[in-house]
């Protein structure tokens, strides 16, 4: 049984720091690579981070760069995602994600695995 249980949600304030974690099961972690995405009600889900397989790599949209910062731990199968500076914009359900190609990695249907998400709460 494939498993991604996301951890490390709850309210903030701007200018807060949080740190997610999402911890894998049932399939060979090292060989995806794992993104992390966002979604408010009404709105479309939008990509924030991507991490390749052996962690060499990092991607993130440009309302993230500079705040957050996703890494992972292989050998404990969990991705992480560290925010800084958070503000009320990116209030959402936070949910990772696993892609086996990591060629795709911002786009979410191309995601194979997926976690049930973790709420982020943001006030001014």
């Amino acid at each position: 049984q494939v498993q991604l249980v996301e951890s490390g949600g709850g309210p903030v304030q701007a200018g807060d720091s949080l740190s997610l974690s999402c911890t894998a099961s049932g399939f060979t972690f090292s060989s995806y690579a794992m993104g992390w995405f966002r979604q408010n009600p009404g709105k479309e889900r939008e990509f924030v981070a991507a991490i390749m397989q052996d962690g060499r790599k990092t991607f993130y949209a440009e309302s993230v760069k500079g705040r957050f910062t996703t890494s992972r731990d292989n050998a404990k199968s969990t991705v992480f995602l560290q925010m800084n500076s958070l503000k009320p914009e990116d209030t959402a359900v936070y949910t990772c994600a696993a892609q086996y190609s990591g060629l795709m990695y911002s786009v979410g249907h191309e995601y194979d695995y997926w976690g049930q998400g973790t709420q982020v709460t943001v006030s001014s």
